[in-house]
């Protein structure tokens, strides 16, 4: 009686099963997976809120594209990043997956349609595509001294049904960018086959080294640029996402009419963040700052950590909340991770739960506050190298 969309073996894998144990049993965890910076102890300003009580929020004034003040706010905050969007193609969602939701009614019909997606990269994506009827179709980031875009597997991979590509950048969680000539190879490829482009740029506020952001200054093909204050703030609590809209002038006009009719169907987003919204994209500097300080310091130590473990290697990363660890393939990652947990109390991800191509990698994320993610580190290597 249910739909496929939602899929039908929801059995948790080994490695629930075994957190579920260890948590039951009153296990103090060393927690390698944690990404909400709520929890990690983050200083976040007392007042940082106040904003979400402003009396003008009272008054219901909807509007479908999102309210003009708190759109100005997110086209002024893209300046940081050189990206010059006018208000008036920015539209405000409920958050980053409410955006993809949003743009897979766009750009795709059900059950026929697709939308290419990076492997390495978050599960989520299957979800999402899923869950609105679209099919998904992989394409490869190979890594040969960096993470880059296998564009033989993308062109082998393209069929006529492909409506979007989603590029991630940084991705999560190889932490790789594109660069300014992956970026125009995806342009060019979605402008001859009438695809759209969905990047997907909510940790780019997060360098572990020099980058150049790529951003076309005007896009060939309809693209989407995503972002959302759950990591540009830290405020995953803050239900506030958006849609940076560019393009060919009229493809942008036709698709920001249709963005309009679709939100104005769910009017998702509340009216107290869409007023708190420029105070809480100018708040967000500060916390934005601490996290910053939070990786880098941690994707240090995890380098300097592993420097004495000569079989594993910490793979490059560009920007982001995650580190990648190529280990020896002694067992598999899924052993390995079930033995963290179950003998040394430390919990970490597989590399199988972002598709990677092979065995053995294993995920950390960089925010947990430095003792515990200095221990869980040496726990890992010492558990991994052998």
């Amino acid at each position: 009686m249910f739909s496929s969309r939602v899929p039908g073996d929801l059995e948790p894998n080994r490695l629930t099963h075994a957190v579920r144990r260890a948590r039951a049993a009153g296990t103090a965890l060393l927690d390698l997976t944690v990404t909400n910076p709520t929890m990690t102890g983050i200083p976040y300003p007392a007042s940082m809120l106040d904003s979400l009580a402003d009396p003008a929020a009272l008054r219901y004034e909807p509007s479908p594209l999102g309210l003009p003040d708190a759109r100005a706010a997110v086209a002024r905050d893209a300046a940081r990043h050189g990206i010059n969007v006018a208000p008036e193609r920015v539209v405000l969602t409920a958050s980053t997956s409410d955006a993809y939701s949003v743009l897979f009614k766009l750009l795709c019909a059900p059950d026929g349609d697709a939308v290419m997606l990076p492997v390495p990269s978050y599960p989520l994506f299957d979800h999402l595509t899923r869950l609105d009827g679209v099919r998904s179709i992989p394409y490869r980031l190979e890594y040969q001294g960096r993470w880059a875009i296998d564009f033989e597997t993308l062109d082998r991979s393209w069929t006529d049904t492909v409506r979007a590509v989603l590029a991630v950048s940084p991705n999560n969680p190889t932490g790789s960018m594109l660069t300014f000539a992956e970026l125009a190879a995806l342009t060019e490829r979605c402008e001859a086959r009438d695809a759209a482009l969905i990047i997907d740029e909510v940790f780019a506020d997060y360098p572990l080294s020099a980058y150049e952001f790529a951003h076309p200054d005007r896009p060939r093909c309809l693209t989407f640029r995503l972002g959302g204050l759950s990591k540009s703030a830290g405020l995953p609590q803050v239900k506030l996402g958006w849609i940076l809209v560019d393009g060919p002038e009229v493809l942008t006009r036709e698709a920001l009419i249709r963005l309009e009719l679709i939100c104005d169907t769910y009017l998702s987003v509340s009216t107290p963040v869409q007023r708190a919204a420029p105070s809480l994209i100018a708040a967000g500097a500060g916390v934005r700052g601490s996290i910053l300080d939070r990786i880098r310091s941690n994707h240090h130590e995890l380098r300097t950590l592993a420097a004495g473990y000569p079989s594993i290697q910490v793979l490059p990363c560009e920007a982001g909340w995650s580190a990648v660890l190529r280990v020896p393939s002694t067992r598999t990652e899924e052993d390995l991770v079930v033995e963290l947990l179950e003998r040394d109390s430390v919990l970490v991800h597989p590399g199988f739960f972002f598709d990677f191509p092979h065995e053995s990698f294993l995920v950390v994320s960089l925010l947990p506050e430095r003792p515990a993610f200095v221990e869980g580190v040496r726990r890992v290597l010492e558990r991994a190298h052998v």
